[in-house]
């Protein structure tokens, strides 16, 4: 049996009438997508656009909470309690599972964004509060994280997880991301990208920035949809990906 792999994307990170990036192209390629709920991008109609176009491809949904930071996109600490964490996520699950319910379909999945997303895979206290969440909201929930402490919290919670390996970021020796204010955290070469996506999905293992082969699980492959020529570079790590004999298919179809 060959070997299964997720492909997704954030999306619908725009507001009002300014968009980013090409989603209905990337919807094309997909079998996932994490779709901003309102806090760091997005709006009611932006979410119900989305996942209408997600509807009709077969496209599974996740809500990607962040921080209340839309100015700054969700990049920035913005020094919540966990309780303020928990009720953030949960407001911004439910504006997107409205809109979901409301065209048939179920959120699949949840995967929280930006600076929020990076503090969950060290901070306990957030990472069990957005476990708890989820646990809460629906059992049958995937967690999409990285290997830390939400991946752990939501095992530990009874959840599914599915680890993501990003595509365009560069590593540390410990396998956090490089922080996006340092030079050389986001790759642009798509070949590049494309290499190491293979060798992460194939063979288990990344480059860190310093050139230390470090151990990646990956469910999950997340191409960020604001990246300059991301709908070439899904298609080329796509291409890559099949071209490897890896089979590309939404999480609820193979994960245990």
């Amino acid at each position: 049996m060959s070997r299964k792999v997720d492909l997704v994307a954030d999306l619908g990170e725009g507001f009002g009438p300014w968009r980013m990036g090409d989603d209905a192209q990337l919807l094309d390629i997909l079998t996932s997508a994490n779709i901003a709920c309102g806090f760091h991008a997005g709006d009611p109609q932006i979410m119900d656009e989305t996942v209408r176009a997600c509807v009709e491809r077969g496209v599974g949904i996740g809500a990607h909470p962040s921080f209340p930071d839309l100015q700054g996109f969700g990049r920035r600490d913005m020094g919540l309690t966990a309780d303020e964490v928990r009720t953030d996520v949960l407001y911004q699950f439910g504006a997107l599972h409205a809109i979901a319910a409301f065209h048939g379909v179920p959120v699949t999945h949840i995967a929280p964004h930006g600076r929020l997303g990076n503090l969950v895979a060290v901070r306990e206290d957030y990472a069990d509060v957005v476990a708890s969440a989820a646990r809460r909201l629906d059992p049958e929930l995937i967690v999409l994280a990285q290997d830390g402490k939400l991946a752990d919290a939501a095992r530990a919670a009874g959840l599914r997880v599915g680890i993501v390996g990003i595509a365009d970021r560069a590593y540390e020796d410990d396998g956090t991301l490089v922080p996006r204010s340092e030079p050389g955290a986001v790759i642009h070469d798509g070949e590049e990208i494309r290499r190491r996506t293979v060798r992460m999905v194939v063979d288990g293992v990344i480059e860190s920035r310093n050139g230390t082969l470090i151990p990646v699980a990956c469910d999950t492959v997340l191409v960020h949809g604001d990246t300059t020529g991301a709908v070439v570079l899904a298609q080329q790590i796509r291409v890559g990906l099949e071209e490897a004999g890896v089979e590309i298919a939404p999480l609820t179809d193979w994960l245990e």
